[in-house]
C-alpha cells in the first residue's frame, strides 16, 4: 500500500528569544483507506529558528522525522504553494517525490488544533491571524475529449458504509474514515457517479491527480473538479435550472457533510464494481 506523507513548513504565531518567529515542521500521514485510525498515523513536528528556513535544513527535518518513522513514505503532499521550490527541493534531496495538493486532511486539521490548543501554551506565544494562502479560484479547463463521461448522476452514501470500501471491486481509489472528521455513522455523504464507456481510462487519469473536491461553479454553471494546488476541471455543463438545481443540492448537501463528498467512475449503472472512487473533503486552506 501506497504510504503518503503530509507536509508544512511555514512561521508559526510563537517567538524565539530574539523576537523572531519561529518556524515548524509538520508532517504527518495520509490515511488512505476508510479502516485508518488516528492512533495509527504517524506525526512529527519540529520548530526551526527563523534564521535557518532553507532546504537543507528541512531535508535535515524531514530525515529525522523518517528515521524517527523507520520507513519513508512514497510521496508527500503540501498545500503552500508559496514554499514550492524550498519543499520539493528538500523533499527530492531526501529521496522523496513532492506534489503541490489541498488534499492534506490530516494535516490541516492538526494545524488548526495546535492553533487553538498548542501554541497558546507556549512561552512567547504572539497571537494574530494566521497567514492566509488562498488563491483566487481556478479558471476549469475541459477534460480532454477522450475522458468525458457520457452519463452522470448524483447519489449519496452513509458515512458507515465506507467501512466496507476494502470489500469493493475498484480500480483505482482512495478514501479516508469520514468519523475521524466529524461525522456520525448515519450521515448522509453526497457525490457523482461518472458513466463512460471508456471508465478505465478516465480512472486512470483521475488517479494520477491530487484530487480535491468537486463543487459546482454557478457562472457559467458547471460541476467543476479540483485538484492538485489551484487546477479545476470541467466534468460536465449544467445548461438547464433543474441541472442547476442538483448543482445546489451538491452543495447544500456538503455543508451537511462537512465538506466530505465522493467521486466515483462506472461503465454503466448496473455494474457491481467501480474503475474509480475517491472520498473528498474540501478544505477552507487558510
Amino acid at each position: 500500500m501506497t504510504k503518503i506523507w503530509e507536509l508544512d513548513f511555514y512561521s508559526r504565531p510563537v517567538l524565539d528569544d530574539n523576537q523572531k518567529k519561529l518556524w515548524e515542521m509538520l508532517v504527518c500521514e495520509s490515511p488512505t483507506d476508510a479502516q485508518s485510525t488516528a492512533e495509527q498515523l504517524f506525526r512529527y513536528a519540529e520548530f526551526i529558528p527563523n534564521t535557518e528556513v532553507n532546504s537543507v535544513r528541512l531535508r535535515e527535518a524531514l530525515e529525522k522525522a523518517i528515521a524517527q518513522a523507520e520507513t519513508p513514505p512514497d510521496k508527500i503532499r503540501f498545500f503552500r504553494r508559496q514554499m514550492n521550490n524550498m519543499i520539493t527541493k528538500a523533499c527530492e534531496d531526501a529521496g522523496i517525490p513532492a506534489y503541490p495538493s489541498r488534499r492534506t486532511l490530516v494535516l490541516s486539521q492538526w494545524i488548526d488544533q495546535r492553533l487553538q490548543d498548542y501554541y497558546p501554551t507556549l512561552p512567547n506565544y504572539q497571537a494574530g491571524n494566521n497567514p492566509s494562502v488562498s488563491l483566487p479560484p481556478p479558471k476549469p479547463q475541459p477534460l480532454p475529449d477522450a475522458l468525458m463521461g457520457e452519463r452522470w448522476a448524483f447519489v449519496s452514501l452513509e458515512a458507515s458504509a465506507f467501512s466496507e470500501m476494502a470489500d469493493w471491486e475498484i480500480g483505482f481509489s482512495e478514501s479516508f474514515p469520514p468519523t475521524m472528521f466529524g461525522l456520525q455513522p448515519d450521515a448522509l455523504v453526497p457525490g457523482l457517479i461518472i458513466y463512460s464507456s471508456r471508465a478505465l481510462p478516465l480512472a486512470a487519469w483521475m488517479s494520477g491527480l491530487e484530487l480535491a473536491a468537486l463543487r459546482f461553479n454557478a457562472m457559467p454553471p458547471q460541476l467543476v473538479l479540483e485538484t492538485g494546488a489551484n487546477d479545476a476541471w470541467i466534468l460536465a455543463n449544467l445548461p438547464t435550472p433543474d441541472l442547476q438545481k442538483e448543482g445546489q443540492a451538491l452543495e447544500a448537501a456538503k455543508q451537511g457533510s462537512n465538506q466530505i463528498h465522493f467521486i466515483a467512475v462506472q461503465s454503466r449503472p448496473d455494474d457491481q464494481s467501480f474503475a474509480g472512487f475517491w472520498l473528498m473533503q474540501e478544505l477552507n486552506l487558510a
